[in-house]
């Protein structure tokens, strides 16, 4: 009796045993199935990586990136735009272009700080923005000129020799005729004795720019021009007569405002009229073309 209890007891053991066995057998192939599928997921992780390095440097290096090497020859081309420059003519910003070579990097890359701070060195300019877009590389140079507020001449029936634009930047003839912008005041001027306008200031081309305004506003009419060449004794053109407004001084916009009593007057005359007389606050007249002075 107690020798088959020892069997089965021993039965039991072997059993046991071997079970045990099999569970370490099986547990030994997890794991070495999960090394494996470790070792394969660092393979695949590295070549992965690989072929995104690789893609990278491919992307990298397409031509797509890089300016056209004869960009900055011309405004012709289709990497280069350049728009709202109505006063500048495009040869001149382009000239400003080639003092820089073109870069060899891609246009993510390219600054182009410098280049827009010597294109606002050009009178008329007073921003530059340039854009850089992306596949394929190319520019867009956004200008903003100055508005020009008055143009010089020495008589109505020449051309302009010259302009002020705001900020009381004069500008010279290079940048004439003005084309595609608004109407500037014309003023008559010789830039000589005593008042030469190439030494008026912001303050003088504001000044000028209002009393011409505040004649437009109190005739009705606009202003031809504004006779500056005796400085002492100046002269405003509107279409239905010539207004002598004398100096330029802190009364001169009250002696504009009588303007708006005496225009009415002239039309009931039948002579030819000189010029209505504006130079003093409580006096005005009419002058007749007949009239010694």
């Amino acid at each position: 009796m107690d020798n088959e209890k020892e069997n089965l007891y021993n039965a039991g053991e072997n059993l046991n045993i071997e079970r045990r066995v099999k569970i370490n057998q099986m547990q030994r192939n997890v794991r070495r199935s999960q090394m494996g599928l470790k070792r394969l997921r660092a393979v695949l992780r590295f070549l992965l990586v690989c072929l995104l390095i690789f893609a990278a440097y491919k992307v990298y290096k397409l031509p797509q990136w890089y300016l056209n090497k004869n960009i900055f020859s011309s405004a012709s081309n289709n990497t280069l735009k350049i728009i709202g420059n109505n006063i500048t003519p495009t040869y001149r910003i382009i000239s400003v272009l080639r003092q820089y070579p073109v870069p060899q990097r891609p246009i993510y890359l390219f600054d182009t700080t410098k280049i827009e701070k010597e294109i606002e060195k050009l009178p008329p300019i007073k921003k530059v923005y340039i854009k850089r877009l992306w596949f394929p590389a190319r520019l867009v140079i956004i200008i903003v000129e100055r508005r020009p507020i008055l143009s010089i001449s020495p008589a109505p029936d020449v051309a302009p020799i010259a302009f002020f634009a705001e900020g009381g930047k004069l500008i010279g003839r290079d940048y004439l005729p003005l084309k595609n912008v608004d109407k500037t005041i014309l003023v008559l001027t010789y830039g000589t004795k005593g008042d030469d306008y190439r030494n008026w200031d912001e303050v003088k081309i504001k000044k000028i720019e209002t009393i011409v305004h505040a004649m437009e506003q109190f005739s009705g009419q606009p202003v031809e021009y504004i006779d500056m060449r005796n400085p002492k004794d100046i002269y405003i053109k509107i279409p239905e007569v010539n207004i002598r407004l004398g100096e330029l001084n802190y009364m001169a916009l009250s002696r504009i405002r009588n303007i708006t009593a005496i225009l009415p007057k002239i039309k009931t005359l039948e002579k030819k009229i000189k010029y209505i007389d504006l130079r003093w606050e409580d006096t005005q007249y009419i002058k007749l073309e007949d009239e010694t002075k």
